[in-house]
């Protein structure tokens, strides 16, 4: 099964699960789902945010977009296969 198709039914069963289930579902993940949240009312992260934004925007540091970075390492990760 894909993984598309297991975020769907995961998706699927939580609309209509009891709370006792997507209580004991989410205090299995809940680290993890803190772990990714991104905090958008913390100061010094939006500051660093703005300050690389800017970076970027100038010139002063070098980036990769997505389907570069995502290049690269499957590169990296085949030639260490041989």
């Amino acid at each position: 099964m894909s993984t598309t198709s297991i975020r769907q039914k995961l998706f699927d069963y939580l609309q209509v699960a009891d709370d006792k289930k997507v209580a004991a579902i989410y205090s299995i993940l809940e680290e993890e789902i803190e772990e990714s949240a991104i905090d958008w009312n913390n100061g010094k992260f939006i500051k660093e945010l703005d300050i690389r934004t800017t970076e970027y925007k100038n010139g002063t540091i070098k980036a990769q977009s997505w389907d570069e970075a995502k290049a690269q390492v499957l590169g990296s990760i085949q030639n260490k296969r041989g």
